[in-house]
């Protein structure tokens, strides 16, 4: 059995992975609900970004299984970081708009988040109208469901995060780790928050194939059906072959019960095999 898991990045959920997950022929396929992230913050846990990988980590060993992972924006570097770091736990990778590959320096908007009082004044302004606005502008897949989901429990997530990752490019630089497992970077060609060539560079240091796509940062959603035929490519190219095509069951698209630890089919969905 094969199993595909998912991490979402900021500002979004693990509903962003809805129209690529309809377009792929995979055993089981498991959206990531990152904590605070429409869901409750557990209690201890502060969100930094090595705590965020730790919970990647432990989720996927309930797979019992590598798994192929694929990430988004924060989910992608996360994905990196847990592919370069746990690579046992890694069968394939693949990231999408977010990579680390040497020092950086962040975006506007993530230096405004990281600075105290100024960060939490940018959140107040961040109201589902302007959410919804800027998203659009954006070019995100769904800006109204994007500014919904939007409360304060993810933008205390969001700050704590940034806070924690100040100078994240220097510290989960992987240099050349990124080889242990077979990769993917993939990356919206008009990003306007990273350019291509972070990804190029990333993809330099870990021997990965890499793809730059038309769009934005959320290029690989606006066009599902060929994100889905890359990681289908990438998924068949790595070892262990999958099964023949006539022996692939509709697949299942899950995502984590943060109370209990385990996992839940959502909502409409059932459980294939």
């Amino acid at each position: 059995m094969r199993h595909a898991v998912f991490v979402h990045g900021v500002p979004d959920t693990s509903e962003l992975w809805d129209s690529i997950i309809d377009e792929l022929k995979h055993d089981h396929m498991f959206a990531l609900q990152l904590p605070g992230f429409g869901t409750p913050i557990p209690d201890g846990f502060t969100c930094t970004k090595e705590e965020y990988v730790a919970w990647i980590a432990d989720r996927v060993r309930e797979l019992d299984e590598p798994v192929d992972i694929v990430g988004h924006d924060w989910g992608s570097m996360m994905v990196q970081r847990l592919a370069t770091t746990q690579p046992d736990l890694v069968r394939t990778y693949t990231l999408a708009d977010g990579a680390s590959a040497g020092a950086f320096k962040w975006h506007d908007l993530a230096q405004q988040w990281q600075t105290p009082e100024v960060g939490e004044q940018v959140m107040e302004m961040m109201t589902p109208e302007v959410v919804e606005a800027v998203m659009r502008e954006a070019m995100h897949p769904d800006p109204a469901g994007c500014a919904a989901r939007i409360d304060d429990t993810m933008k205390q997530a969001i700050l704590l995060l940034y806070r924690s990752a100040i100078d994240v490019g220097a510290e989960w630089n992987p240099g050349e780790r990124g080889r242990e497992r077979p990769g993917m970077i993939l990356w919206g060609r008009d990003d306007p928050y990273t350019k291509p060539e972070r990804g190029e560079g990333a993809a330099t240091a870990a021997n990965a194939r890499v793809e730059v796509l038309g769009g934005g940062h959320w290029a690989v959603f606006e066009h599902p059906g060929n994100t889905a035929r890359l990681l289908e490519e990438h998924w068949a190219s790595a070892w262990h072959p999958f099964p023949p095509a006539e022996d692939y069951r509709r697949p299942s698209t899950w995502h984590s019960n943060l109370n209990s630890g385990r996992w839940r089919s959502s909502a409409g969905c059932s459980s294939a095999g």
